[in-house]
């Protein structure tokens, strides 16, 4: 069989052509790894991405061949196509202010039962619900009851990644650092989902715009462009970034396109886990007849989030399928925006920084939790909603007041 660095040459091109697709190829030994490197180097052949964690090359093959030797030799993992990836959010639903004074009407009381087994106490509870939810906490908020869990926990100093289109500079956000793995340039959002994430996992409070876990140290990991889409070579890039760095969660509120599916972003994503970091991955906006969830949030490791309504439904757009672990709330949600500015917007990329939030209250009352600990406790203090499977919901509707 011919050497690996050369059956790699062979198949990989220097520019992008009509023949030419995007493959990432994977290796079992860090020393093939370097070979391949060195040697694409010395025949002028520049990957487009280099993961040296994941011991991962991008690189543009030739589609009129055959790659079937190279993907069958013994120093090969796995070879795929770089697949590509987008933001699970609706089209904004209202109008950008500069100002955050108008507050969110509170949700209606809901039906729902307790999801847990151990306490009279719980039922109890969920029968008032948020009531007399503060008038200064919007309806999302006071939903999953996080003003009560602010009397014990704040989120403080622990470290979420936000893996998006970035983070827009914020007098409602403190961004303690970042990455950008599309070009390497600036992690500011370019397309203004990342800062809406971001602000409903994280905003401060200032200017009355409050997030679930205020003090966290929130870091922008810029993988999605202006247009809200990318690669799952600069995801992966992205959660190597927040391993090297020691990131505590990470938030993905997006999914692959068409169904597709990526080995190597499951490959990274476990790797995350077994280092600690707490993984949340929204379920998609295909809505109620898809019976599947988008990959990362089909991932067993990933804290899969469907989203639910005001009146604590789960939401029409929010995907069905084995493996939803929790909802939370996903239509009309406001938070911070390009510029300064604040815009509600719906989908299940809003419902999963919730559970992100959710996910660093506890770890800063309890640091040692592992993620599978944390998905744990999370689904079990949750509130089933009545009249939708578990297919929709998980275990229900995330609540905070048990912290």
């Amino acid at each position: 069989m011919p050497r690996l660095e050369q059956l790699l040459t062979i198949h990989s091109r220097r520019a992008p052509s009509k023949y030419t697709v995007r493959k990432l190829i994977a290796f079992k030994t860090g020393n093939s790894y370097k070979r391949c490197i060195r040697h694409l180097r010395l025949s002028g052949i520049r990957p487009f991405k280099r993961i040296p964690g994941s011991r991962l090359i991008g690189c543009l093959f030739d589609s009129r061949l055959s790659w079937e030797k190279l993907k069958q030799h013994p120093s090969v993992k796995l070879i795929e196509p770089d697949q590509k990836i987008r933001t699970h959010a609706i089209q904004p639903t209202r109008p950008a202010t500069a100002s955050a004074s108008g507050k969110s009407r509170p949700a209606r009381t809901p039906r729902l039962k307790s999801a847990s087994k151990h306490s009279a106490r719980r039922n109890t509870r969920a029968s008032v619900l948020s009531d007399a939810c503060p008038a200064d906490v919007p309806w999302n908020l006071c939903a999953i009851e996080a003003h009560k869990a602010w009397e014990r926990s704040d989120g403080d100093s622990v470290k979420i990644a936000i893996i998006d289109t970035g983070i827009s500079p914020h007098p409602s956000l403190r961004i303690a650092g970042g990455i950008n793995t599309v070009d390497g340039r600036s992690y500011a959002d370019d397309n203004g989902h990342g800062t809406h994430v971001a602000g409903i996992a994280a905003a401060t409070g200032a200017r009355g715009c409050k997030g679930v876990a205020p003090k966290v140290k929130l870091y922008a990991v810029k993988a999605l462009d202006y247009a809200g889409a990318g690669y799952v070579s600069d995801i992966i890039d992205g959660i190597e970034w927040c391993i090297r760095n020691k990131m505590s969660i990470i938030n993905m509120s997006f999914g692959l396109e068409r169904g597709d599916s990526s080995e190597a972003l499951h490959n990274a994503i476990k790797k995350a886990v077994r280092k600690g970091i707490v993984v949340v991955a929204s379920a998609g906006n295909s809505g109620p007849n898809t019976f599947r969830l988008d990959e990362p949030a089909a991932f067993s490791e990933t804290i899969a989030v469907a989203a639910t309504t005001r009146e604590n439904r789960i939401a029409n757009f929010s995907n069905r399928g084995n493996g939803i672990a929790i909802a939370a709330p996903g239509e009309d949600v406001r938070s911070t925006w390009l510029n300064g500015n604040y815009l509600t917007v719906s989908g299940t990329s809003m419902a999963s920084p919730h559970v992100t939030g959710g996910a660093a209250l506890l770890l800063a009352l309890k640091p040692g939790l592992s993620p599978s600990e944390i998905k744990a406790l999370l689904k079990k203090q949750a509130l089933t909603l009545d009249g939708f499977p578990s297919f929709a919901q998980g275990s229900g509707l995330l609540k905070l007041d048990f912290l």
